[in-house]
């Protein structure tokens, strides 16, 4: 597989980081290493508002509502998705730039 596809790939799920993490490691480039970085800041903000909004829906169930952030999330993945398919390296909103200065491991 080409970097530009496993960069689309890195978006699907944590499996889907983890094949293009593994597949692409050896020969990376830059924008397969951008969207590494992007992907697994996502999936970190995921788990984390996840944990959170479920912790807050079961001690207070009328604010379950709030799950509603779950189809931000996916918004945001498909616009990494399409960033990666254009081969840019722009930041997804919200929590792109702080992704571009974390996760040395993937450098």
């Amino acid at each position: 597989m080409n970097n530009k596809t496993l960069s689309i790939i890195s978006y699907i799920t944590i499996i889907g980081w983890l094949v293009a993490y593994f597949v692409g490691k050896d020969n990376a480039d830059s924008l397969l290493k951008y969207h590494l970085k992007q992907s697994f800041a996502l999936f970190i903000v995921t788990l984390v508002f996840s944990v959170a909004l479920n912790i807050i829906a079961n001690i207070f169930p009328f604010l379950s509502f709030l799950s509603i952030i779950s189809l931000a999330i996916w918004i945001l993945a498909i616009l990494g998705i399409i960033n990666a398919s254009n081969e840019k390296q722009k930041p997804i909103p919200v929590i792109g730039k702080w992704a571009e200065n974390q996760f040395a491991f993937l450098n």
